[in-house]
């Protein structure tokens, strides 16, 4: 059995990560309930977690001795770093604290693996790092030295501080750029989450770009199963990095339109809803990029996996989990 420390178990990937890999190993997950997202509903995600194979910790990656403290109890031989604040646009109004976790606490996390001799490190990157890239779809060896968010930044410095430990000390470090994930208990920041909100709430919602985005979906147990093949095979190189995504951009409305009618199927929304009449068309945001577009082929080629969950399925999932959560 091995074990294997997951940063951030409390998230969105984090617990559906933590309750995969607990079937077969022990788990042992940190979390430091920072305020970001919706409490209650992190500690909901560990209750989710049913197994004997899962250890908690509330610690924070910030906190080097605590940390060092877990690596020297526990051994771990894999670590997955998942533990980051995230979003764009919050990195504009917040930049301290994306600095100070999204890569104090990263470079926290490789000194540990590091001292502690780990077997590998997984960590979680982003499309972000992409920027507003027109060389569609993006492949691993795309250009990213454009990114234009401090998010994006950061992601784009935790891939260079990774390449530069594997070199020096010849550790394995395998970096995994998501495509916006999505599914049940997700990030409440996150667009289908406050959209649904706001429309269940009879609200407007504001689109962005005059509805002109495209963005590459990718459902949670397609990113879980993506992360579980990447553990139980050994890596290619001691430096890896892939694209996880479904490889299919949707424009926005399109989007909102699939959104909006599994919202009607689950009787969220009534079935004479006009999405019309609740929408603000809105300009451009700064740190915002135009599309999204992931080249799977690479990860294909060593895991013989592809995301294979349709949006309409992630988006009813979504939907009929959130009528269970709040709606009850």
């Amino acid at each position: 059995m091995k074990k294997i420390l997951v940063t951030g178990a409390a998230g969105f990937i984090g617990s559906n990560v933590s309750k995969k890999l607990a079937e077969k190993n022990l788990v042992i997950g940190i979390d430091n309930f920072n305020d970001y997202n919706d409490i209650n509903l992190k500690k909901n995600r560990l209750l989710g977690i049913d197994s004997e194979n899962f250890i908690f910790y509330e610690s924070d990656i910030t906190n080097k001795e605590d940390l060092n403290r877990l690596f020297l109890v526990y051994k771990p031989d894999i670590v997955i770093n998942l533990a980051a604040v995230a979003g764009v646009r919050n990195s504009i109004i917040n930049p301290d604290t994306y600095i100070d976790f999204n890569i104090n606490g990263f470079y926290n996390i490789l000194e540990a693996c590091k001292n502690h001799n780990i077997d590998h490190l997984i960590f979680a990157s982003s499309s972000s790092v992409y920027g507003n890239s027109k060389d569609v779809p993006f492949k691993e060896d795309s250009n990213t030295d454009f990114p234009v968010s401090l998010y994006a930044s950061t992601k784009k410095c935790n891939e260079i501080l990774a390449y530069s430990y594997s070199k020096m000390y010849n550790m394995n470090i395998t970096g995994l750029r998501f495509f916006t994930v999505y599914g049940p208990a997700g990030r409440p920041d996150m667009a289908y989450f406050k959209f649904t909100n706001k429309l269940v709430n009879n609200e407007n919602i504001d689109i962005y770009n005059n509805g002109d985005l495209r963005r590459d979906f990718t459902y949670i147990d397609d990113i879980v199963e993506g992360i579980t093949r990447v553990v139980e095979n050994e890596p290619k190189d001691n430096y890896n990095i892939y694209n996880i995504g479904k490889g299919e951009p949707v424009i926005l409305m399109d989007f909102v339109n699939i959104l909006v009618q599994e919202l009607i199927n689950n009787n969220l929304l009534s079935k004479d809803f006009d999405i019309n009449s609740k929408i603000n068309y809105r300009s451009m945001q700064n740190g915002d990029v135009y599309e999204t577009f992931c080249d799977t082929s690479k990860f294909q080629k060593d895991f013989n996996y592809t995301p294979k969950i349709s949006l309409k399925i992630g988006l009813n999932n979504f939907a009929r989990w959130y009528k269970e959560y709040y709606k009850k």
